[in-house]
């Protein structure tokens, strides 16, 4: 549904969703910048100059994910999408994205789908999933698929970053912040390595 029927017109600034995003998780990095990570420094550059064309706008959640969603008990349906803090206007490949970062590598810990995909375990591989997705929205295919994909692993670095120096700083709200912090490092690699 489109957003203006909703009365959502200043729910977030239509347009621009990604050069936006990434200056400001640019710069929330910068600000929370503890230690020289080269491949952060690389993917501020690369993405800010290699933004697709193309934009669409539509109510994005921010932090779409398995650990933001609630089941049905007994039916393979999301029943509600919870966490809604980082919600705006923006792309929708941008969630598309963030949903799918945890089908690379382990990074993610026990929520990682590294290994855990395909007929066996019922849950589909990241190529099925964008294949449905194409499907349902009425898409030929997702051009750039690599760069929303590392846009979403570099804001993930970004606000783990943030996390780690609050940490540091000892006013994080989570015992986990310094511990969890330090993956920024290893996320962006990654990013950068679907880049590079």
């Amino acid at each position: 549904m489109d957003y203006s029927v909703l009365g959502l017109d200043n729910y977030g600034k239509p347009g621009n969703y990604f050069s936006r995003q990434i200056g400001r998780w640019s710069k929330q990095y910068v600000a929370a910048k503890t230690d020289e990570i080269a491949s952060m420094e690389g993917l501020m550059e690369y993405l800010a100059a290699k933004v697709p064309e193309g934009d669409t706008t539509c109510i994005v959640h921010g932090d779409f994910r398995m650990e933001n969603m609630l089941f049905h008990p007994t039916e393979p349906r999301v029943v509600a999408l919870l966490d809604w803090e980082l919600s705006t206007l923006g792309h929708p490949l941008g969630d598309l994205g963030y949903s799918c970062m945890f089908y690379h590598s382990g990074i993610a810990g026990s929520i990682s789908l590294d290994g855990r995909t395909g007929s066996a375990t019922g849950i589909p591989t990241e190529e099925e999933f964008l294949a449905e997705y194409c499907r349902l929205t009425g898409r030929d295919s997702i051009p750039d698929w690599n760069f929303y994909l590392a846009f979403s692993l570099f804001r993930l670095a970004s606000i783990l970053q943030g996390v780690y120096k609050r940490g540091i700083m000892g006013n994080a709200s989570s015992t986990e912040a310094i511990e969890r912090g330090r993956m920024a490092r290893e996320i962006a690699d990654l990013a950068w390595s679907l880049l590079d």
